[in-house]
C-alpha cells in the first residue's frame, strides 16, 4: 500500500510518497501525506500504517543538531530509534512477539543523509544515495538506478520512480507528495 522514495541531493534529502490507502480490495486516496517535514529537523516518509505515521509525525523527537558522519549514524541508531520505539509503544502501535518488537518501515532524511528504518528498528544507510520503501519499492529502485547517471533533476527522479511504481503496482497511486529536508552540506 505504498511507495516512498528518497534521494540525497546537494541541498538535502528529497522524499516523495504516494497517497493510496489500501484495505482489502478497496483503495482510497488520503489527504494526510505519507511524507512530511518534522519540526525536529527531519523529513520522513512512512509505509505500513497511517497510525504509525501519525504517531511519528506529531511526536517530540530528539533534535540531531549538526551531527555528521559516524556521530549522526550513532545518533540515528540509538537516540532517534529509542525515541521512535517509545512513541509507538505509548501510542499502542508497536507489536511484541517472542520478546522482539516490531513496528513499520520508514525513510528519514536528516542533515543531508538518507536512512531507512526497518520494522525491526534496524537503521540502514544506502551507499547509492537513494532508497525506497513500501510495496512499490523494487519498482522505484529500478527507476532510481536507471536515472542515477543521467542529468535528471532530483525532484524529477523521485517523480519518475513513483510513476514507475504506480504504473506497475495496484497498491501505489497518486497524487504524489514530495518534500525536501533542506540542509546546505549535501553529500
Amino acid at each position: 500500500m505504498t511507495c516512498i522514495v528518497g534521494v540525497e541531493t546537494p541541498d538535502g534529502v528529497l522524499l516523495g510518497g504516494d497517497s493510496a490507502g489500501i484495505s482489502g480490495w478497496v483503495r482510497t486516496h488520503r489527504a494526510d501525506p505519507k511524507v512530511f517535514a518534522h519540526g525536529a529537523g527531519y523529513v520522513i516518509g512512512f509505509t505500513t500504517s497511517f497510525r504509525m505515521g501519525q504517531l511519528i509525525r506529531y511526536a517530540d523527537l530528539p533534535k540531531p543538531l549538526d551531527r555528521q558522519g559516524d556521530d549522526l549514524d550513532r545518533f540515528m541508531a540509538t537516540e532517534f530509534v529509542d525515541a521512535v520505539r517509545q512513541v509507538l509503544k505509548d501510542g499502542g502501535w508497536a507489536a511484541r512477539d517472542k520478546d522482539r518488537e516490531d513496528a513499520g518501515t520508514f525513510l528519514a532524511g536528516v542533515n543531508g543523509r538518507l536512512f531507512k528504518i526497518a520494522d525491526d528498528y534496524q537503521v540502514g544507510r544506502p551507499l547509492d544515495g537513494y532508497d525506497a520503501a513500501g510495496c512499490g519499492w523494487e519498482l522505484a529502485l529500478g527507476s532510481l538506478h536507471t536515472t542515477a547517471s543521467l542529468t535528471v533533476p532530483p525532484v524529477e527522479r523521485v517523480g519518475l520512480a513513483l510513476g514507475a511504481a504506480a504504473h506497475h503496482s495496484a497498491a501505489v497511486h497518486g497524487p504524489f507528495t514530495v518534500v525536501l529536508g533542506a540542509w546546505g552540506g549535501g553529500r
